[in-house]
């Protein structure tokens, strides 16, 4: 729906995103005598890029509004981002906000971020480039192939495994020199998290045109105030350039992510 926001940026350079929590989060009960205060879970993240500019506004105002579910299952929480480069996540569990700092940089579904960050330890042995040689019994074991290192890392697609797979390859990826340079490295490690259509279903005549695949992927440069996207019909990056638009003069207004559900393809002319 074109006022549902998932995620995104504002001029100032506030970023906000949602992610599916299951289980785990709970909001207050409606009250319709508080209705002037009440924010659905899917309005919170209009409302955080609508009204603030840094990270300590957010928290300072939280508690002037009642957050409520529209369902009572698909409950979220948020990742919330600066230009400073400080991260926090917002979950909302038992009616109580509870802000964390993000110094891991990665957020996916539940189970909540602490029992996250706590998980990590379980693979304490992960590290970049190959493992040692070793020796058992008499005979040599040695890496059948590079970055052995990061053996036993889990390749599934539930939340736990994606947030292990996401922090590692996160903490080693090296910095980058530019937004644009930071920005084409997000997708590369992005596209190891792509849920293909299908595997959520175990009959096949039971599969919907879109289920909880990945529709699209994206990445902020909250620098250069700018947004980039590809989608599961293209994955051309397309941008945004905040800096490109004057608020002053544009209405609100959407656009489909797709004008075209098509994937482009650029023929190759081998010269004769």
């Amino acid at each position: 729906q074109k006022e549902f926001i998932a995620e995104g940026i504002n001029e100032a350079g506030l970023s906000a995103g949602l992610f599916f929590f299951p289980h785990y989060g709970g909001y207050e009960t409606y009250d319709a005598a508080q209705n002037q205060r009440t924010l659905a879970d899917l309005q919170v993240t209009e409302w955080l890029l609508s009204q603030f500019s840094t990270i300590d506004e957010v928290k300072a105002a939280l508690s002037s509004v009642r957050v409520v579910g529209l369902e009572t299952t698909a409950v979220v929480h948020w990742r919330i981002g600066e230009p400073s480069g400080r991260q926090v996540v917002l979950e909302i569990v038992g009616g109580v906000p509870h802000f964390y700092e993000n110094k891991v940089g990665v957020l996916t579904n539940a189970p909540g971020f602490e029992w996250q960050l706590i998980n990590l330890n379980n693979y304490v042995n992960l590290h970049p480039g190959d493992a040692s040689v070793q020796k058992l019994s008499g005979i040599t074991l040695q890496p059948t192939g590079s970055n052995s290192g990061f053996l036993g890392i889990p390749g599934d697609a539930t939340p736990p495994s994606r947030f292990v797979r996401a922090a590692f390859y996160r903490g080693t990826a090296p910095q980058r020199a530019t937004g644009f340079d930071t920005v084409q490295q997000c997708f590369h490690l992005l596209n190891n998290f792509d849920i293909p259509i299908g595997i959520e279903y175990s009959q096949a005549g039971d599969i919907p045109d879109i289920p909880s695949a990945t529709q699209w992927t994206s990445a902020i440069d909250l620098t250069n105030r700018k947004v980039y996207y590809k989608t599961a019909y293209n994955n051309s990056i397309r941008c945004i350039d905040l800096k490109a638009i004057d608020f002053s003069k544009v209405k609100y207004q959407s656009q489909p992510l797709d004008k075209i559900q098509e994937q482009p393809v650029e023929m190759v002319k081998i010269p004769r």
